[in-house]
């Protein structure tokens, strides 16, 4: 969809602690071929505070930096992956009273590593939707902790950071980008490569602990085939991308960033730097790495990297690139103003 008056007015990271790729071989958490797989230099680690908490610190550190006030406020979505810390129980509720405290619909969106991205569509879409809506505060927040999750072994090749990161879409008011197309495109054939041969359990992780992705997406292969799982990812990613950058009239030789998910270098060079031709040094690898794969939240916080650190220039063009299981895969096209230094970065 192409848009003419949305904008971010800000974006912003909470994190905590590091724990370096060279601690985690010398004490065993991770292996070798792992290291050299992903090309992480450290990832991001709580010292102790939950998911919704990260959020929340972001949350009020974009509402602050912008000067919004909450009855500004006409949406709040909070996209997640891990657990949010209790059962039966509505994070974006928790995120709204300690950084909000109004009365707008709060929302949870779970799809995964593109929960951010599709809060982003979604709350696109509520704002235009009727007249006097003015603005919708997108959080995520994740920690990546045992027993259910092994940070540096349960996705080959990618290794998981905890953060929360807040990304505030404005209607009709400047922001450091103006938001120029956003695409969702969804496969869901491609559903099971998460779920594997495992059946249906009645509780979470009674099958097997940690989370072994790898394995899933094995079976999955041996299914299906790895022609047919290739060929899928493809079309929809490169379907995702051609239409994003047509509603914005613009070529992927017009975009000087590249805000992409921070998986690890092997996986991000096949799928993303070398399919694009894209140069490392126009995305925002080099800080992702210090960081991890931060669930949802790997657009915002490399956003609020990106324009909080100076690179992103006024008339100078970014694209924004999700994918998360299911499938599904979202783009966003987006044209930096030089107003504001309103994104922060950690």
């Amino acid at each position: 969809m192409r848009f003419d008056d949305l904008y971010i007015a800000g974006a912003a990271v909470h994190l905590e602690g590091r724990s370096t790729m060279a601690e985690a071989l010398r004490d065993g958490r991770c292996d070798e071929r792992t290291a050299t797989r992903s090309g992480i230099a450290s990832v991001a680690v709580s010292t102790g505070t939950s998911a919704p908490e990260l959020a929340v610190g972001a949350a009020r550190h974009v509402l602050e930096r912008t000067d919004t006030h909450p009855a500004d406020i006409d949406l709040v979505l909070h996209a997640t992956v891990q657990h949010q810390g209790h059962d039966l129980w509505a994070p974006a509720s928790y995120i709204q009273r300690c950084a909000v405290g109004n009365r707008c619909p709060a929302i949870e969106i779970k799809q995964l590593s593109n929960g951010g991205m599709a809060a982003l569509e979604l709350a696109s879409g509520y704002l235009v939707g009727a007249p006097g809506r003015t603005a919708a505060l997108l959080t995520t927040g994740d920690v990546f902790g045992e027993p259910g999750f092994d940070r540096w072994r349960s996705d080959p090749g990618t290794v998981y950071g905890d953060a929360g990161t807040a990304l505030l879409l404005n209607r009709g008011h400047t922001g450091f980008a103006r938001l120029r197309s956003l695409v969702t495109v969804s496969d869901a054939d491609l559903e099971q490569m998460h779920r594997g041969r495992d059946p249906f359990s009645p509780v979470p992780f009674a099958v097997r602990q940690p989370i072994d992705l790898g394995l899933l997406q094995r079976a999955f292969i041996e299914d299906t085939g790895r022609s047919y799982s290739v060929a899928r990812i493809t079309a929809g990613q490169d379907e995702t991308l051609k239409r994003a950058l047509a509603e914005a009239d613009r070529t992927l030789a017009d975009i000087s960033w590249f805000v992409l998910p921070n998986f690890g270098r092997g996986r991000l060079g096949s799928t993303f730097l070398r399919r694009w031709s894209i140069p490392e040094e126009r995305t925002t690898w080099q800080w992702g790495r210090s960081v991890g794969h931060l669930g949802a939240g790997d657009q915002f916080a490399g956003l609020a990297f990106l324009t909080g650190a100076g690179r992103a220039r006024a008339g100078e063009s970014g694209l924004l690139f999700g994918v998360g299981a299911g499938f599904t895969w979202s783009c966003a096209v987006v044209e930096f103003t030089g107003t504001g230094s309103w994104a922060t970065g950690a």
